[in-house]
C-alpha cells in the first residue's frame, strides 16, 4: 500500500507542473488563437504576460493567505478558481475574454504555488528527503514549461486552438481528488496586506506595459513614460506599505538571508531568460521555417530532455557534492553558452545542426539552475514564514519572465526594424529573434554574477555525499 507521504508528493508535483504548464502552453497556439480572436500581433504577447503578471504580482498573497487559513484548504480553492478560468478561456469569443480568463488563471496560479511547495515543506522534514523531493519539484517548474509547448502544439493542430484551455479541466479534477493524501499544514495568524498585493500587482502590470510599448513604439513615447512613472510611484507607495502595515506581505526578515536573497534574483533572471527563448524558438520556428504547430511543439523534445537531465542527474549530484554557488554557475553558463549557439540560426538552417543541440543544452543547463535556487530559496525557513517564502520563489521567476519578456521582444523589435534596406523579411525576422536570444544569454550572465557575489559556498558534509549515491 502506498504510503500517505508517497501520494503527496505526486500530487504536490503535478500541481506544479500544471501552473507552470500553463505558462507557456499558449504559446505555440498564439498566431491561431491571434487569427481566430482578432488580436493584432503587437498585443499576442499579452496571452502569455496577462497570466505571469497575475501569477507573479499575486503570490505573495497566496503564500501569506495559505500561512493564515490552510494550506490545503487554499490549494483546493486555487484548483477551482484555475478549474473556472480554463472553461472562461475555452469559450472566449473575444481577444479580451481570453485575456481576462488568463488573468483569473494567474490568481488561481498564484493560490496554488505556494501552497503546493509549503505543503511539501510541511510533509518532508529538512535534509536529504525534502532535498530530493525538492528536485523533483524544481525539475517540473522546468519541465513544465516544456511540456506546455509540447502538448499546446498537439492540441491546437489537432483539436483546436481551445483545448489548450479545456484540458486544465480534466487535470484538475484529479488534483482536487487527490488532494485528500496532502496534510492540512500548519496555520498562523495575522492578516492580508490587500494594498500591499494590489499595489504591486499594479506597479508591475504598469513597468511591464510601459517596457511593452516602449519596445514597439519607441522610446520617445509619451504613453510609454506614463505608465513608467506610475509603475514606480506604486512601487514606491508598496516600500511604505510594508513598512507600516502590522502584518506586511513581503516581512522585512525575509530577505535578510542573503543566500535567499540571492536565490531570488537568479530565480528572476532565469524566469526573465526562458521566456523569452521559449517566445523568439517559437516565432522562428512558425514564421521562418513555418513548422505547423504540432511540428513545433516536437521540436521542444530535446529541451525536455535536457531539463529531465539537468534537473534529475546532474543538478541532485553536483548540489550535493559542490555548493549550491557551484552548482548554479555551471548550469546557467551552460545555459548562457547554448544562447550563443542560438545566435547563429539563419532562415535556411536545419534544425539538427543548431536548433535541436542548443535546446538540448540549454534545457540541461537550466535543469541544473532549477534544482539549485528551488533548494536554496526555502533553505532554513521557519514554519510560519513557508508559505510567504514559497510565494517569493514562484513570484520572481513569473515577474521575470513578464519584464524579461517585454523587454527583449522591444529588442528584437528594434533589431529589425534597424536591418538595412532591402533586407529580405526572413533574414529581417531571424537578426531581430538572435538579438532577443543573446539577450536571454545576458540575463543568464547576471545570474551568474547575482550567485557569485550573494552565495556563500557550503561546506560538503560526508553525510551529504553518502545520500546523494543512495
Amino acid at each position: 500500500m502506498v504510503s500517505r507521504t508517497g501520494l503527496a508528493l505526486p500530487v504536490i508535483a503535478a500541481a506544479q507542473l500544471l501552473i507552470v504548464m500553463d505558462g507557456t502552453i499558449v504559446t505555440v497556439g498564439l498566431p491561431v488563437i491571434g487569427a481566430g480572436l482578432r488580436i493584432a500581433e503587437s498585443d499576442l504577447d499579452w496571452v502569455l504576460t496577462a497570466y505571469a503578471l497575475a501569477f507573479g504580482g499575486l503570490l505573495l498573497a497566496g503564500g501569506r493567505a495559505g500561512d493564515l487559513f490552510g494550506r490545503r484548504r487554499l490549494f483546493r480553492a486555487g484548483l477551482v478558481v484555475f478549474l473556472l478560468a480554463s472553461l472562461l478561456g475555452g469559450v472566449a469569443q473575444t481577444g479580451g475574454t481570453l485575456i481576462a480568463a488568463r488573468v483569473l488563471q494567474g490568481v488561481g496560479g498564484a493560490i496554488i504555488a505556494p501552497a503546493a511547495l509549503s505543503l511539501l515543506a510541511d510533509t518532508f522534514p529538512e535534509g536529504p528527503r525534502r532535498n530530493k523531493a525538492l528536485g523533483v519539484y524544481g525539475a517540473m517548474g522546468g519541465l513544465g514549461a516544456v511540456a506546455g509547448l509540447l502538448l499546446g502544439g498537439a492540441l491546437t493542430e489537432y483539436l483546436g486552438w481551445r483545448w489548450i484551455m479545456f484540458i486544465n479541466i480534466p487535470f484538475t479534477l484529479l488534483l482536487l481528488a487527490g488532494t485528500v493524501a496532502l496534510v492540512p499544514g500548519t496555520r498562523g495568524r495575522g492578516g492580508i496586506d490587500l494594498p500591499g498585493a494590489i499595489t504591486a500587482t499594479l506597479a508591475l502590470g504598469s513597468l511591464v506595459y510601459a517596457i511593452n510599448r516602449a519596445g514597439t513604439d519607441g522610446l520617445g513615447d509619451g504613453l510609454a513614460w506614463a505608465f513608467g512613472a506610475v509603475g514606480l510611484v506604486l512601487a514606491i507607495a508598496f516600500t511604505v506599505i510594508q513598512r507600516r502595515v502590522r502584518t506586511p506581505l513581503l516581512p522585512a526578515g525575509v530577505l535578510a538571508d542573503r543566500g535567499r536573497l540571492g536565490a531570488n534574483l537568479v530565480m528572476l533572471l532565469m524566469g526573465a531568460g526562458q521566456l523569452a527563448t521559449f517566445y523568439f524558438l517559437t516565432l522562428y520556428l512558425q514564421s521562418i521555417k513555418h513548422y505547423p504547430p504540432m511540428l513545433t511543439g516536437l521540436a521542444y523534445l530535446p529541451f525536455a530532455v535536457g531539463i529531465g537531465l539537468g534537473s534529475g542527474v546532474a543538478g541532485p549530484r553536483l548540489q550535493a557534492r559542490t555548493s549550491t554557488r557551484f552548482t548554479l554557475v555551471c548550469g546557467l553558463g551552460v545555459a548562457a553558452a547554448a544562447m550563443g549557439w542560438f545566435s547563429l540560426l539563419t532562415p535556411d538552417q536545419h534544425a539538427l545542426s543548431t536548433l535541436l543541440p542548443a535546446q538540448l543544452v540549454a534545457g540541461t543547463g537550466l535543469g541544473i539552475g532549477f534544482v539549485a535556487v528551488t533548494i536554496s530559496g526555502v533553505r532554513g525557513v521557519a514554519a510560519r514564514d513557508s508559505g510567504i517564502v514559497s510565494g517569493l520563489v514562484n513570484t520572481s521567476q513569473q515577474i521575470g519572465g513578464a519584464l524579461g519578456l517585454a523587454t527583449l521582444a522591444g529588442i528584437a523589435v528594434t533589431a529589425t526594424a534597424g536591418q538595412p534596406t532591402g533586407t529580405a523579411l526572413p533574414d529581417a525576422l531571424t537578426s531581430g529573434y538572435t538579438t532577443g536570444l543573446l539577450g536571454a544569454g545576458a540575463f543568464y550572465l547576471a545570474a551568474i554574477l547575482a550567485a557569485v557575489f550573494l552565495f556563500r559556498p557550503e561546506p560538503v558534509t560526508s553525510a551529504a555525499l553518502r545520500s546523494s549515491v543512495r
